[in-house]
């Protein structure tokens, strides 16, 4: 098994499908445990906490790097001390590689 975060995202411009639950499932056992998958298996949901804003700002600047250098980006809900990540790949209507390939670069953030 190819670590995640050592991946790098391929375009997505639709044409394939979206991984199935049991595809998703895998590839979710191979990131933080907080990491989830919604209940239609559209989407992959991480909530994190932070100290302060600055924590919080620090690490919305770090994600967007990845997002940028990855060209696969995530939904931001953002808060004084929290950052709510949801990633899906929009042009297939589900997840793909590239949203567990993004994930476990946040992990290593």
């Amino acid at each position: 098994m190819t670590d995640l975060s050592a991946k790098k995202c391929v375009p997505c411009e639709g044409g394939v499908p979206p991984l199935s639950a049991a595809e998703a499932a895998a590839l979710r056992g191979q990131l933080h445990p907080d990491w989830k998958i919604a209940a239609d298996s559209k989407s992959l949901k991480r909530a994190l906490v932070f100290k302060d804003f600055y924590r919080t700002m620090s690490f919305v600047n770090a994600v967007a790097h990845v997002a940028n250098t990855e060209d696969h980006h995530p939904d931001l809900e953002v808060g004084y001390n929290y950052c709510n990540v949801t990633f899906a790949t929009h042009s297939i209507g589900g997840l793909s590689e590239n949203d567990f390939i993004c994930a476990a670069k946040l992990d290593r953030l």
